[in-house]
This record gives C-alpha cells, structure tokens and sequence, in this order.
C-alpha cells in the first residue's frame, strides 16, 4: 500500500525499540488472517502439535513490559496499559490451535505474570496450556556468574522454582536461549 506500516502500527506505535522491530496491528483484519494462518498451515501442512509464542510480555502491555516491575497487583495488568488488541489475537490463536489439535500444547512466555494466561479461553482466559517460567533460567545463571556454590540460598531457590499462580501449570528449564547472550 506504500506505506511502511501495512501490518503494523504507523509512528513511534509501531516500532519497538527494545528489538528494533515493528509492531503487528492486531485490529487490521489481514494481519490476523496471516498470523492465524499460519498457525493453521503448521498444523495442517507438518502436523505441529505444540507452539511456544516467544516474548508475549512484549504483546500483551503497550510499554511492552519495558521498565516495568510487575508485583501482582491486578491494575498492572489489566489497566490502560494492556493492549487489548494483542489479547483478542492470543486468545484467537490459542483457540484455533485446540479446536484444530485439541491435544495441542501451547506456552507462553511472559515475565509479567499475567492473570489468566493459563486459563482456557471459555473462561475468560488466554488459552495457554503453560507458561514458560523465565525466572528460573534467569536465577541460575545469575547463580552461576555471581556466587559460589556454597553460597547458594536454598529458600531463595525454592521460592523461585515454586513462585506461580495457583493451580498454574508452567515449564521451566535451567538454561534458555536468553541466557545465551548474556
């Protein structure tokens, strides 16, 4: 169409300074076709019967979760920051997905800790089979860089491996691709 933001957002919305990246505009009809198209296609065509969705923290808040300390208070995550548009394509997503491969299996990363990532769309929830438990990579490498193996605190281990949701089932993993370039 001649402009530079056909899929995305136009102006400083569109662009993500963090990755140095554009923006998908969830509203525009052609964007969620292409995007829940290709969902479907990796299902239909290779038979894909899982989907990790890398970064969502990014999606879900128009401050892309940048400089932000999420404590649990609802309005961090539900006020005028969240960006409505991104859920609706996240909860379309993950529905398409089970109703294509209801043994499907979906994560999500996000490291704010959003309410309802986790739960079924039908319920008001995202849709996401599990979360992707950033902190505990994040906490081992820091352990590894920073401090002798005696001086490991074990509650602080414990705490980490275990602070979730309730109920909320999560994968984890004591090294990730993030820690690779750190």
């Amino acid at each position: 169409d001649g402009t530079d933001h056909c899929y995305s957002h136009g102006g400083p919305k569109g662009h993500h300074s963090e990755w140095d990246s554009t923006i998908f505009d969830y509203l525009k009809w052609e964007v969620l076709r292409f995007l829940l198209s290709n969902v479907k296609w990796w299902i239909e065509e290779y038979g894909f019967d899982g989907f990790r969705f890398d970064g969502i923290t990014s999606m879900l808040y128009h401050s892309h979760g940048i400089g932000k300390g999420y404590t649990g208070g609802y309005h961090e995550y539900f006020g005028p920051d969240a960006d409505i548009d991104s859920h609706i394509y996240l909860m379309l997503a993950n529905d398409l997905i089970h109703g294509l491969c209801p043994s499907a299996i979906t994560v999500g990363e996000d490291v704010s800790g959003m309410p309802t990532l986790c739960r079924p769309v039908d319920e008001g929830g995202f849709g996401f089979d599990y979360r992707l438990a950033m902190a505990i990579p994040d906490m081992f490498i820091k352990l590894l860089k920073e401090g002798s193996d005696d001086a490991w605190d074990m509650g602080h281990i414990t705490h980490t491996l275990t602070n979730r949701r309730w109920m909320e089932k999560v994968v984890a993993y004591a090294e990730s691709h993030d820690q690779a370039i750190v």
